[in-house]
């Protein structure tokens, strides 16, 4: 009795199986469907990179061809790209797991935006004070409509210039600093109105407001700009190489201060 019991590797038992009613056909469509996954991911792992691309040369082209004016930019480009990325995304979904691909969509979409709102969240209320700090901006935040916009921070500057010293040394790191706390919203971008208007109060007959106005620029930029802020273009980055984003931030610190700091002096002795 025991002799004719068969062991686990017996090629016998896969004979005895395939002559079970259906069970070839289940077999080689399991197979077929784990020889299909590679392919899928070498077709997506070439497609992702080659759209990205295009949409790349796409709005540069409409920058070239539409003048200082034109160019596929701002919401129009952020959607355009939004929109190819989730056509990626439902396209690879679909490959993965046909049944409930349309669930695994939305789970993913909104695990996007979920890590958007977490990331970006707390930018919204800092940059909002900042804000107000620029008549360009504390209008519209305030809800003045036709009425005169108040600028506070340059107000804050034009008043306090009595007894601030002027000191081209102190006007300058001044304006460092501000760059760099206007840059933590992520963008790098929206503190230059405000560090520009800055500059014109500061500036004195020992540093020309164009000098100021480059060195808050460059703090904001910098800042901003995905060196330092770990919810800016950072991420990518750092998703990108497989290494943690803080890690990244706290790799970045020291050189990017130490430059800032030398680039400061540098602009104070050279302009």
């Amino acid at each position: 009795m025991r002799k004719g019991i068969r062991k686990a590797n017996d090629p016998l038992i896969e004979e005895d199986l395939k002559q079970i009613p259906g069970y070839s056909d289940q077999h080689g469509e399991g197979e077929a469907k784990e020889d299909s996954k590679p392919l899928w991911g070498k077709l997506f792992a070439v497609l992702v990179p080659l759209s990205m691309l295009a949409v790349m040369v796409y709005m540069i082209s409409t920058k070239v061809s539409g003048g200082r004016m034109g160019g596929f930019e701002g919401g129009d480009g952020a959607a355009f790209i939004g929109g190819v990325a989730v056509l990626l995304l439902s396209f690879s979904t679909l490959t993965s797991g046909k049944s409930k691909a349309l669930d695994r969509i939305s789970d993913h979409i909104t695990n996007g935006f979920v890590f958007a709102f977490k990331a970006m969240g707390p930018v919204i209320p800092i940059a909002g004070f900042f804000f107000l700090g620029s008549a360009d901006f504390s209008g519209s935040i305030l809800s003045l409509g036709d009425k005169t916009s108040p600028a506070f921070l340059f107000d804050l500057v034009q008043a306090s210039q009595t007894i601030l010293p002027q000191n081209m040394v102190l006007s300058a790191f001044g304006i460092l600093i501000i760059g760099m706390i206007t840059g933590l919203d992520g963008s790098g971008f929206s503190g230059l109105p405000l560090t520009g208007a800055l500059s014109g109060a500061l500036a004195s007959n020992n540093i020309d407001p164009s000098t100021l106005a480059a060195i808050g620029q460059m703090g904001s930029i910098w800042t901003g700009g995905g060196t330092l802020i770990a919810w800016s273009s950072l991420v990518a980055v750092a998703g990108f190489c497989g290494v943690p984003v803080m890690e990244l931030v706290r790799k970045n610190f020291f050189p990017v201060i130490i430059g800032l700091i030398l680039s400061t002096i540098a602009a104070l002795f050279l302009w």
